[in-house]
């Protein structure tokens, strides 16, 4: 009998990437497009949802070469939660002031709202307590109340549909234009089980946002990685290279996709804290451009500075918190680049030759972590998405760590975090991790397959496919542990 397979689309910030996954958590192939990004001003940062779809079907096409389409049981997507705006023919609508109708995403860090974001949170609106109780510029709300205000012409009256990229992605798909509790719940302040709060829309003047049951935002929910509509339509199947009514799940925002490829591991045998215990003495880190903490409870728990509790965000039926960094492989980007020996860095042709020259530097007497003993780093240059949640926050080199500052504030309400659980770019970068596991005194865990976001995302498909019957389910069989990276003891807290 012929191996089944899942397909994952993850759509980061700057490219589109898709996995081939086996029933249990194997990646059989890999491909990745880069995607355009737009600064039309500072500030403002914009993507086009048609050139997305094409690249999604471009890198889906390249993993399922040599595979027969029928092995291919479920497709999963996942995204950054950017807001696709297009009118009542879904056609794009732009959001920039130059009306360039291809350049209709919003992206998730464009900051143009910054000031639409703290009239929102000034409202002391009820809903502001399941985001920490400051509305974050990178949240819908805001971004369409700019739209609303600045673009009315040429694109709030002309816009009929208004989407989180991985639900215009789901929608692309299958036709469906059911929406996932994980955007909605997360983004768009969204409360199951009593779902839109008109008073919360009316409050900050977009009404217009209630007519027809909601239906520019969404009418319709599910859980993620539920089968939409009747799978795949017969346009979406020919664009991407699949069978027509393959399954395809309910979307993750990609954070949240990261968290779904690495949590839910069996870590029996690993002798770690968190084993015989529930999921929810673990957290997630889904380490690249921006940094995301993913907690989850079965009681809802309210983190201050922290977004949530969100019920089914992620694993459906729990509660998650989220913690967050808006700028953390950005920022030691810009460092980096910024620093007077950059052009001699260059020069080095081995990646890692930052690594072994801070080791150099500490030699054997010493930890790495000590060199930044009397240098200290306030990392929010793109400003503090968590557990302040002060989006005008500047950083300056004068590190305190972000993520024990986000954890201390989790445990402070309620979470027992034994394990931490790190996936993304930065994850690969063994100081980053090791930092991390000396700084919190906890254990980390790094997947198997280190693209854990694209096996969140087929995990979304294979539920779909209902090949697995929960997502609990595909979790504990499709993410395993890779290594486990323990505390430094002379550094433990």
């Amino acid at each position: 009998m012929a191996e089944v397979c899942y397909v994952g689309v993850d759509v980061g910030t700057a490219s589109v990437r898709a996995a081939l996954v086996t029933r249990d958590g194997l990646l059989r192939s890999t491909a990745e497009e880069p995607i355009s990004i737009w600064e039309p001003q500072s500030d403002h940062y914009v993507q086009s949802s048609t050139e997305i779809w094409e690249k999604c079907c471009t890198v889906v096409k390249k993993v399922t070469q040599g595979v027969e389409r029928n092995q291919v049981r479920g497709i999963g997507f996942d995204a950054t939660c950017s807001l696709v705006v297009l009118d009542q023919t879904f056609q794009p609508v732009p959001v920039s002031q130059d009306g360039d109708r291809q350049k209709n995403v919003v992206m998730w860090m464009d900051h143009r709202a910054a000031e639409q974001a703290a009239r929102i949170t000034n409202t002391g609106h009820k809903v502001l307590s399941r985001v920490g109780g400051v509305m974050s510029p990178e949240m819908q709300p805001p971004k369409l109340l700019w739209l609303k205000e600045n673009l009315k012409e040429s694109c709030w009256n002309k816009a009929a549909h208004f989407f989180d990229l991985p639900d215009f992605l789901s929608w692309k798909a299958t036709g469906s234009l059911t929406r996932s509790l994980c955007t909605l719940v997360c983004k768009w302040t969204y409360c199951p089980p009593e779902g839109w709060d008109a008073s919360f829309w009316t409050s900050i003047g977009l009404e217009d946002l209630l007519e027809n049951n909601f239906s520019k935002i969404g009418s319709v929910t599910c859980s993620p990685g539920s089968p939409l509509g009747g799978g795949l339509t017969q346009e979406a199947a020919v664009d991407l290279g699949l069978v027509p009514g393959t399954a395809v799940g309910a979307s993750l925002i990609d954070a949240h996709a990261g968290g779904l490829g690495v949590i839910g591991a069996d870590v029996k045998g690993f002798n770690l804290p968190c084993e015989d215990q529930p999921i929810t003495s673990r957290m997630a880190m889904i380490c690249g451009t921006s940094t995301c903490h993913m907690a989850i409870s079965e009681q809802p728990l309210f983190v201050p500075g922290v977004w949530g509790p969100c019920l089914s965000a992620m694993v459906p039926d729990m509660w998650l918190n989220e913690g967050g960094q808006s700028a953390t492989g950005r920022l030691i980007d810009h460092m980096v680049k910024g620093h007077a020996a950059y052009t001699q860095l260059q020069e080095q042709a081995q990646q890692s030759y930052l690594n072994s020259h801070l080791s150099l530097m500490a030699n054997a007497h010493s930890a790495v972590d000590l060199l930044g003993s009397s240098l200290h780093v306030w990392p929010d240059f793109h400003g503090n998405r968590s557990p302040l949640a002060d989006p005008t926050l500047k950083g300056m080199v004068r590190a305190l760590l972000g993520t024990l500052h986000i954890l201390e504030a989790m445990k402070e309400a309620g979470h027992d975090i034994r394990t931490l659980f790190l996936c993304g770019g930065l994850s690969k970068n063994s100081l980053f991790v090791q930092i991390h596991a000396n700084a919190t005194g906890l254990p980390v865990v790094l997947p198997d397959q280190m693209e854990a976001v694209l096996i969140g995302a087929a995990v979304l498909g294979a539920c779909a496919s209902q090949d697995y019957t929960t997502i609990q389910e595909a979790m504990e069989k499709m993410a395993k542990v890779g290594k486990v990276v323990q505390p430094n003891q002379e550094l433990k807290r």
